[in-house]
């Protein structure tokens, strides 16, 4: 029994150091955060960043184009293309679905004893 104890009693000395550590961390970050320099300075970082990441992101596009090779882009507008002629693929298999039950129910609606009609010919009289 003293052995389960033993074990027990670093996962909750661990689990309360870890709780405290939590509590402070949280704390100190709040503190530090509330000062207006630091939300300001922060913003600022967030501003540059984004503006930093939209200007490497452009860069990289420019050098895949001169590259030629295809960017984030033309991967879009592919797809856009690919999902479109999926679309068109659809309805055509759905239109010949319906052309060959048609055909299917056509025949048989036929009376047996008629001849079917000879085929057109190509001249004009």
């Amino acid at each position: 029994m003293r052995a389960k104890t033993s074990r027990a009693e670093p996962q909750n000395l661990l689990q309360w150091i870890v709780d405290r550590g939590e509590e402070t961390l949280g704390q100190v970050l709040e503190e530090v955060v509330s000062r207006p320099g630091v939300s300001d300075g922060l913003a600022r970082v967030a501003k540059r960043a984004v503006r930093t990441k939209g200007q490497v992101d452009k860069n990289v596009e420019t050098l895949l184009h001169l590259l030629n090779l295809p960017s984030r882009a033309d991967y879009h507008k592919l797809l856009v293309k690919i999902e479109h002629l999926q679309g068109s693929l659809v309805n055509l298999n759905m239109k010949l679905d319906r052309l060959l039950a048609m055909q299917s129910v056509a025949p048989a609606k036929r009376p047996q004893g008629r001849a079917a009609a000879p085929p057109a010919s190509g001249r004009r009289e």
